[in-house]
């Protein structure tokens, strides 16, 4: 009688396809979890960009847009650009900050404004009757500013393209490259109410 003796267990083989198959399932999981985990950050980082953006365009629009430069004598009397003794430009006048007086007067003074990670103003800072803080948590975060006039045909009902202004600030999250940008538009509605 011959009886034949027969393997129970697993190869070696076996094992290692197992051991390998088994890895490559582990790596995918992890490679998934990591994504997911990441993604759900973005949205948080999204909206402090989207927060900060939002602000700063509500400050400048909330500025003046003259003929005149908020300093001139003629400011409240003019009725063209051409009465002014100091006609307003895209940019600040020398001297003018957003943080310290002499101050931004003007919508146009905040063109190519920038503050926060990687500027010459780092921080984002607020500015309110009390002077300038700086907003702690928020060092990571980049903001820049244009302002610039219209082009014809731009909005709808605007004959005269030095009456407009077209606002953008954009925000950004340096480390992960989320950026948002908002524009908005000031019109010369109030041209001698600084």
């Amino acid at each position: 009688m011959c009886t034949s003796h027969r393997s129970t267990g697993m190869s070696l083989i076996e094992v290692v396809v197992f051991i390998v198959v088994l890895a490559i399932g582990i790596a995918a999981t992890l490679a998934i979890f990591n994504r997911v985990t990441s993604a759900s950050v973005d949205p948080i980082v999204r909206k402090q960009a989207l927060v900060i953006a939002s602000s700063l365009l509500e400050e400048i629009e909330q500025r003046g847009f003259t003929f005149c430069d908020p300093d001139d004598a003629n400011v409240y009397t003019a009725i063209s650009i051409t009465d002014c003794t100091t006609q307003e430009t895209i940019g600040p006048e020398p001297g003018e900050t957003r943080y310290a007086d002499p101050r931004y007067d003007n919508v146009n003074d905040y063109n190519n404004f920038e503050m926060g990670s990687g500027t010459t103003s780092p921080g984002i800072k607020e500015v309110d009757s009390n002077g300038t803080t700086s907003i702690t948590g928020l060092d990571d975060f980049a903001v820049r500013v244009t302002v610039a006039t219209i082009s014809n045909g731009e909005l709808p009902g605007i004959a005269d393209t030095t009456d407009a202004l077209r606002i953008t600030v954009t925000a950004a999250h340096v480390p992960t490259g989320t950026t948002v940008s908002l524009q908005g538009y000031r019109l010369r509605y109030a041209p001698n109410s600084p």
